[in-house]
């Protein structure tokens, strides 16, 4: 096999829903018409919901497209082995529901290719289509992360578009892995808060080159999602991520 320019990893956890709209044609769609080699890495994060059977029929029409099924480790953990087991020399994490669709990539590639080391998307002041309450919610926590944790620089620390070159992803990931001593099971949806504000608190440490840049990015309503709950675990994981500073633990 030629060497893989692009790997896409989405994680996936009980995304019958996602599927059902045609969100894989519209990935395949897209990156077939593309003159770089690429590689799709579905990363299943122990569904129950029939996704397995779903996205196995898809791949066996689709060979750039594979499947990787994990224990249900949470979204953290389903990234996390995808981007180590990829091999693309650069490597772009995306949600299965396609908020911020594939397309743009187009955005994302340019910065990586004059030197960035990570790009990551923002939705900024774009959040279309989101309810009064997930944008309170969402701004409230930039500004609390900015005081807790830091990253001034950084306005969306949560867009699940990301891209990292080969060396940032085995770097980062791996680290990240060493840090939380391996993933472990647990129970429900576990869209975690904290880690991609781990990731980046990390490669900002080592000093990896970092790019923000705006994406288009529409709001996807989910069952997953309260904000009420959700905005408890991202303090508690903010508190959880200024106490591994203090105490040293990202010194890896």
């Amino acid at each position: 096999m030629k060497d893989i320019f692009l790997s896409v990893v989405v994680p996936c956890y009980d995304e019958m829903a996602n599927l059902r709209k045609g969100v894989l044609d519209k990935i395949a769609h897209f990156l077939t018409k593309k003159s770089f080699s690429y590689e799709v890495i579905i990363v299943d994060d122990g569904s129950t919901d029939g996704s397995v059977e779903f996205i196995e029929k898809f791949i066996k029409e689709n060979s750039r497209f594979r499947l990787i099924k994990n224990p249900h480790y949470g979204k953290a953990g389903a990234v996390t082995t995808g981007m180590l087991q990829a091999s693309g020399k650069y490597r772009l994490f995306t949600d299965m529901d396609q908020a911020t669709p594939i397309e743009e990539i187009d955005k994302l590639l340019p910065h990586v290719k004059n030197g960035a080391d990570i790009v990551i998307g923002s939705r900024k002041g774009q959040r279309k289509g989101a309810p009064f309450i997930r944008l309170f919610v969402s701004r409230s926590s930039i500004i609390l992360r900015k005081i807790v944790v830091g990253l001034p620089r950084i306005s969306d620390t949560q867009c699940g578009f990301k891209l990292f070159s080969e060396n940032a992803a085995v770097d980062l990931f791996g680290k990240l892995i060493k840090i939380k001593k391996g993933f472990k099971k647990v129970s429900g949806p576990a869209v975690t808060y904290g880690s991609d504000i781990e990731l980046l608190y990390l490669a900002d440490k080592i000093g990896y080159k970092i790019k923000e840049v705006p994406v288009e990015w529409l709001f996807v309503e989910s069952r997953r999602v309260s904000p009420v709950q959700d905005s408890v675990q991202g303090v508690l994981d903010l508190l959880t991520i200024k106490k591994n500073i203090v105490s040293g633990i990202y010194d890896v």
